[in-house]
């Protein structure tokens, strides 16, 4: 029976204490609900009330203890004092779950219950209590955002007034939201005096004026605070001077709001005013709140009503769209408000449960410039639906121990003793929430009231007791199922079960010494053979400990036991190959009442015997290897398998023939060459590979390996015919097309390999003959002019197809001329051809156009000289002016020298002058003199600014006399550089000869040439054929020409 003492309250105090102040009811039952207050964000150990001094029961004795049923998250009571005090978790009562909708003074609380537990648990009573939770200023109001955008329209009249954004405070009462002020404008712009200002009576809708604050202005506007009919405070805008929109377009403000706590709290934020063109008409609601019901669980999609707002404007002023206003978050993720037709429907699915009201505003906003907007009020009552089962809750009470729905019993507990405390409660309302709760099966177990009062439908309490002694013998635990049925339609039931264990048990299942027992066994064994023995124990006596084994079904006709001993045998010959595991239960069941059994799990491990040959994964096996392949390189690779395990599967490979040329690795069967192979030489391999297993005895097999070569482009083609020494006479007159000779070459390669194509890559120049690329035959297909006479190289270019392409190059001569005089010319130009780089043409007459080009060079020079000579003689002039004590040319003296006398590069081959500068015999100039000037490394000078005399070769004249008939053979030199020049001796004065061509150049390579004519005639003689005195090399000779006409 529940004993309920007379309850009391107190009221709260403040952070580090409690005042509590019993307040005693006295009802005709005399008993009530234990009530306490105390302030939110408390410290711990804040004490409450004493539960013993309040229910009127006298302690100290130690036989009477309270023990905290539930509201032990943030409450803890003194088991033998009964003083209630604050656990170590702060409460703050924004955060309860049951006070997050309590925005009014509702109470806010704490339930807890206390049970009172008499001598040996011979009495336990259970009482409620409720904490009511103070709010404290604890939080400050804040805007929706650091800036609010006003948009306001210019010209206005004084008084106009704006609904502005309100702030939330999550505390209430007078720690919620007291007043607003307005600010001045930073910079102190538009900003006002700061004079408050209060709101008529009839200055708001609804009849809420009378409860305006003041509020702060600016110089164009000021703010007043009104009391909406739900309670809030509404900060409003007025327009108290002229706005113009194009003096000044905007206005920022600071909006501040307090809240009624002790201190108070604050916060602000910007507000930025637009001012913008007029629209003089804000959408209407057709009511100021909409009220609906809506049932639970409804589906997404579904409507629920429609907001209507009108405007009196037209266009784009007129045109309405809906928004939420002072909406939750909860209250946005629910619903859907379509912004055009108004219409609010489901979002996601509302729980009742978890809201059972929504309660939010609705903008109805204009789309003008400022927009203009009206707010309605939406109220949703959320209709409760039975769709909550009943939820059951066992929980322990007094000292018997409850864990994990497990609750230990010994089995001399006394009948109608309370063993666990059982809690039923449904979150729907109404008759969706009267419980009635049973217990079912047939256990000696029964339910009593906790309670004798009538309390919340939707919440009891019952004990659960023994209904009958327990006999741990008969029954070691039982499972007490509990069932809660609502009183919905259609009606939605639970359960819940507890399992209770009765102490002191003796029964022992058969145990064996190993869980899992692993044997190994050869395979082809005999019939009937032990395989191994288990061996199961019980630690009770006489029947309960007598021992029968038994097999698993899926291996009776394999294996046997001997229910007795525990023998296992094997019925039939295994072969590993087949089966190499086996693994099944053997069971061990005791003789008692109940029969009580344990099993372990028997894997029998097939041992390999060498009974199976190894096996070749092909009998021959080909590859194709690439030849010139790199000495130890794999050239293949075998695969072989034993159907055997362990040694008898461990194979050694071998090579049977060519053992010098081959290997094998045993680990993976790739086999290696030990040479390189050359397919020209030998094209195929063919040998054995032998496999010999570990087993005793060894078993083997052999396989055949075939391994061709594959042919590389290795080989460069061999030219046969013609012979780079041979030439072909080709006549002047010989017709286009004529074939002048056919290249003929080999390839030592296979395939597209030794495919050989044919092309003259050089000694081409005026593209007189071309090669067929197939066939090498060289034909003419040009025609042969003057110039063409003499020696052609044409260097020839024979490439196979191979990748990469490998080339030889070969020379075909052809001597162009009507007949061959002198054979022996010809093969001295064949032999400076094959040693003259094949990037240098030999082509024909390399002077032919040289001395087409002569005699216009010639009459350049003179003039040149002419021009120099000029300047010399007027520098000579000039220095004989000078004082005659100057070093140099002294007018009036003689010079004993020749004026054209050269420098001493070489006595014995300088022309013999007359010192007295008289006439010799012979005519002055009457023969072509050469100068064969070379560098020490053998290349041309090709620069006039290059020093003649510091060469070696500097003064080798040859004289070459005759008539015009003779060969000019200075002019067939072909070279790039312009003719040496001339130049007078420094010191030498101006000689009045007549017909002296001086150049100029510098004074170490003067010298002077004399000669009568000059040879311009062509005789088709190449610089092959008339330098045939000199040795053939890649040396350029400079062959100047000075020529004097006298």
């Amino acid at each position: 029976m529940l004993r309920m003492r007379t309850a009391g309250w107190a009221r709260g105090g403040c952070w580090g204490c409690c005042l509590l102040l019993p307040l005693w009811f006295s009802l005709a039952a005399a008993k009530q609900l234990l009530r306490y207050r105390l302030a939110e964000e408390g410290p711990a150990d804040v004490r409450i009330g004493n539960v013993a001094s309040d229910l009127g029961i006298v302690t100290g004795s130690g036989e009477v203890t309270f023990s905290l049923e539930s509201g032990s998250e943030y409450l803890k009571i003194d088991n033998l004092t009964g003083e209630l005090s604050t656990s170590e978790r702060r409460i703050d009562r924004e955060k309860l779950p049951q006070c997050q909708m309590i925005f009014d003074e509702n109470e806010c609380f704490l339930d807890f219950e206390v049970s009172v537990i008499g001598p040996s648990q011979s009495w336990v009573d259970l009482f409620e209590g409720r904490v009511i939770v103070l709010d404290i200023n604890d939080n400050t109001p804040t805007f929706p955002s650091p800036v609010l955008t006003l948009t306001v329209e210019e010209n206005r009249a004084v008084g106009t007034l704006y609904l502005l954004p309100t702030a939330t405070d999550r505390d209430f009462g007078r720690n919620g939201i007291e007043r607003y002020e307005l600010l001045q404008e930073p910079g102190g712009g538009g900003g006002g005096e700061g004079r408050s200002k209060r709101r008529p009576p009839d200055a708001s809708e609804g009849g809420g004026g009378d409860g305006a604050t003041p509020g702060g202005r600016s110089s164009v506007f000021e703010l007043q605070v009104a009391d909406t009919p739900d309670g809030e405070k509404q900060p409003q805008l007025i327009v108290k001077g002229a706005l113009d929109r194009e003096q000044r377009d905007s206005y920022e403000l600071t909006l501040r709001v307090r809240d009624g706590g002790d201190p108070p709290r604050s916060s602000q934020a910007i507000l930025r005013v637009l001012i913008t063109d007029v629209n003089d008409n804000s959408p209407r609601f057709e009511k100021s709140v909409y009220e609906a019901d809506l049932a639970e669980n409804s589906a997404p999609g579904t409507p629920i009503l429609q907001l209507r707002a009108a405007d009196l404007d037209v266009g784009v002023n007129g045109q309405i769209e809906y928004v939420f206003g002072a909406a939750t978050e909860s209250v946005r993720r629910l619903l859907r408000l379509d912004e055009t037709s108004g219409w609010l429907s489901v979002l996601h699915r509302i729980d009742r449960e978890e809201v059972n009201q929504l309660r939010f505003t609705v903008m109805a906003r204009d789309r003008g410039q400022p927009p203009k907007t009206d707010k309605a009020t939406v109220v949703l009552n959320i209709k409760d639906e039975n769709d909550n089962v009943p939820s059951i809750e066992i929980r322990k009470i007094g000292r018997i121990p409850l864990k994990d729905g497990v609750a230990n019993v010994a089995e001399d507990v006394l009948v109608d003793t309370p063993i666990a405390l059982v809690q039923v409660s449904d979150r729907d309302q109404g008759e969706n929430g009267v419980v009635t709760c049973t217990v079912v099966g047939d256990v000696p177990f029964q339910l009593k009231p906790a309670s004798d009062t009538e309390g919340d439908q939707n919440k009891k309490k019952y004990f659960l007791h023994t209904s009958a002694p327990l006999d741990y013998e008969t029954t070691r635990e039982f499972n007490v199922v509990i069932v809660a049925v609502d009183s919905g339609s259609p009606s939605l039931s639970s359960n819940n079960s507890l399992v209770v264990k009765v102490g002191d048990t003796n029964d022992n299942p058969p145990v064996f010494g190993q869980s899992v027992v692993e044997v190994y066994f050869p395979e082809n064994n005999i019939p009937g053979e032990r395989v191994a023995t288990v061996l199961a124990t019980d630690a009770d006596s006489g029947k309960n400990a007598e021992v029968a084994y038994s097999l698993d079904s899926s291996v009776m006709g394999t294996f046997a036991i001997d229910p007795d001993s525990g023998d296992i045998l094997v019925n039939t010959v295994l072969d590993r190959e087949q089966n190499d595991r086996y693994e099944f239960k053997v069971n061990a069941k005791d003789k008692g009442v109940p029969v009580l059994q344990g099993s372990t799990t028997v894997i029998v491990q097939v041992a390999d015997k060498n009974d199976n040959d190894p096996k070749f994964m092909q009998d021959v096996f080909t590859f194709y290897v690439k030849e010139n392949l790199q000495p130890n390189s794999p050239v293949g690779m075998v695969t072989v398998m034993d159907a055997d395990k362990g040694r008898n599967a461990e194979m050694s490979l071998y090579i049977e023939e060519n053992s010098h040329i081959f290997s094998i690795e045993n680990d993976t069967g790739t086999i290696y060459s030990t040479m390189s192979f050359d397919r020209e030489h030998q094209t195929t391999y063919t040998f054995r590979v032998k496999a010999v297993d570990g087993g005793e005895p060894p078993r083997s097999a052999t396989a055949t390996v075939s391994l061709f070569v594959m042919d590389e482009n290795d080989n460069a083609p061999t030219v046969t015919l013609p012979r780079n020494v041979s030439y072909t006479v080709l006549p002047p007159s010989s017709n286009v097309r004529t074939v002048v000779a056919t290249v003929l070459a080999t390839d030592s390669d296979d395939g597209i390999n030794a495919d050989l194509n044919y092309s003259i890559v050089g000694g081409n120049p005026f593209k007189l003959f071309e090669i067929d690329p197939t066939s090498g035959v060289v034909s003419l297909v040009g025609k042969l002019t003057q110039k063409h006479y003499g020696l052609h190289r044409l260097v020839v270019q024979v490439n196979d197809s191979g990748q990469p392409s490998q080339s030889t190059t070969t020379l075909v001569h052809v001597f162009v001329n009507e007949s061959v005089s002198n054979t022996t010319v010809i093969d001295s130009q064949i032999a400076r051809s094959l040693h003259t780089p094949l990037t240098q043409d030999i082509a024909g007459d390399p002077s032919y156009e040289i001395s087409k080009q002569r005699l216009s060079i010639v009459i350049g020079v003179v003039a040149g000289i002419m021009t120099v000579i000029l300047i010399i003689l007027i520098v000579v002039m000039a220095r004989y002016c000078r004082s005659k004590n100057k070093n140099g040319y002294e007018a009036g003296k003689k010079d004993h020298e020749d004026f054209f006398t050269p420098q001493q590069h070489d006595k014995s081959k300088k022309p013999k002058k007359d010192k007295k500068n008289k006439k010799s015999k012979q005519p002055l100039y009457s023969s072509i003199v050469t100068v064969e000037a070379s560098k020490p490394n053998g290349q041309r000078y090709d620069s006039v600014n290059e020093k003649l005399a510091d060469s070696p070769s500097m003064g080798r004249y040859r004289s070459v006399n005759g008539g015009p008939g003779s060969p000019d053979l200075a002019r067939h030199y072909k070279s790039s550089s312009p003719l040496p020049t001339v130049q007078l001796h420094p010191q030498s004065p101006t000689a009045g000869k007549k017909h002296q061509a001086v150049q100029d150049l510098p004074p170490a390579n003067t010298f002077v040439g004399a000669g009568d004519n000059i040879s311009i005639g062509s005789d088709h003689c190449s610089e092959y054929s008339c330098q045939t005195n000199n040795k053939y090399s890649k040396q350029m000779r400079l062959h100047p020409h000075i020529t004097v006409f006298g």
